[in-house]
């Protein structure tokens, strides 16, 4: 990114940011306090595409979630790792499943393997994130999350296996 400053006689400072797609944006800071933000989709144009006042406070702000303050995304190499590491996988609660008739937390199914039950797929109906007293039921369809072998583990219980 090229950034250029500027004093303003009588009046502040201009920065100039030109991003990587080309476009220009333009922060004028005031002596008063007051800041004025214009953007540019083509910076050879004399007239903003976009323009919008600022109080000193959220300007703050917008540089705080900017410098990532609230939010930071993953890095993508951060992403191969966990994609490589989570598998996600959609187990039907069967007739005579150990699971069917109790609830998340009776099965205790994130204690004995790890897992996270993190949707139920019932008939047409779908809950989203499930409490621990859901009750399952069969011909539910688990959306499980977890390691490849916890859910290998759940699997093997699912249909059957001891505990």
């Amino acid at each position: 990114m090229q950034v250029k400053m500027a004093d303003l006689p009588g009046i502040g400072k201009k920065m100039s940011f030109i991003t990587a797609e080309g476009n220009m944006i333009v922060l004028v800071i005031h002596h008063s306090g007051k800041r004025e933000m214009y953007f540019f989709i083509d910076p050879d144009d004399d007239e903003a595409d976009f323009s919008i006042n600022l109080t000193a406070g959220e300007t703050r702000e917008l540089g705080a979630q900017l410098l990532g303050a609230v939010f930071q995304p993953v890095d993508s190499d951060t992403m191969k790792l966990f994609k490589s590491q989570i598998v996600m996988e959609w187990i039907k609660v069967k007739e005579g499943s150990i699971f069917a008739g109790k609830t998340i937390a009776q099965n205790e199914i994130r204690k004995r393997t790890g897992v996270s039950i993190v949707g139920i797929f019932r008939n047409d109906d779908v809950i989203a994130s499930p409490e621990p007293h859901q009750m399952l039921e069969v011909g539910d369809t688990l959306m499980a999350i977890g390691k490849n072998e916890q859910i290998k583990e759940f699997e093997r219980i699912s249909a059957g296996g001891a505990m």
